[in-house]
């Protein structure tokens, strides 16, 4: 597994990870990888320290010498979880996104196509603040970022697929 640091051309920063640098690769000139915050599909890799898991390196060592003389032991802390753990974390991280995702969808107003007209006119001070939803082009989500107007891309928000 290869996690790598990479970052739209709007700025955002986020985590990416890939079976391996071919994987990466691959995706990256298929125009695969996609900002999770605003879609933007120019991502670039940046500087990171690799993090690999090299867990297959361990190798079993005898505890003492042949005189008995202690060895200096080496070795390398196990990097996955036991598969129980794994599964109990995913149930965790799914809960708390269900959460999330109600919330929103409880907090929030659906405007439906009229997103980016009544984001402006909360912005310019139209019309009442408040917290909205909806939906709008990759384009127009970047003209409204550029009149300063603060938007974040939420994939599935629709309640049917959410059951």
């Amino acid at each position: 597994m290869l996690v790598l640091n990479l970052a739209c051309a709007a700025g955002h920063r986020f985590e990416g990870w890939f079976g391996s640098s071919a994987d990466y690769e691959t995706q990256q000139q298929g125009k695969l990888l996609t900002c999770p915050v605003c879609g933007h599909d120019q991502v670039q890799r940046l500087p990171s320290a690799p993090r690999l898991n090299v867990s297959h390196l361990r190798e079993s060592r005898p505890s003492a010498d042949a005189d008995g003389t202690a060895l200096p032991a080496a070795g390398i802390a196990p990097t996955a979880p036991a598969p129980a753990s794994t599964e109990r974390l995913h149930q965790q991280l799914q809960a708390l996104a269900q959460q999330a995702v109600a919330q929103v969808l409880a907090q929030t107003e659906d405007v439906g196509q009229r997103f980016a007209e009544e984001a402006r006119r909360i912005h310019y001070g139209e019309t009442q603040a408040r917290g909205i939803r909806g939906q709008t082009s990759l384009k127009e989500a970047h003209a409204l970022q550029e009149e300063g107007i603060e938007l974040l891309a939420l994939p599935l928000l629709d309640k049917r697929e959410l059951q």
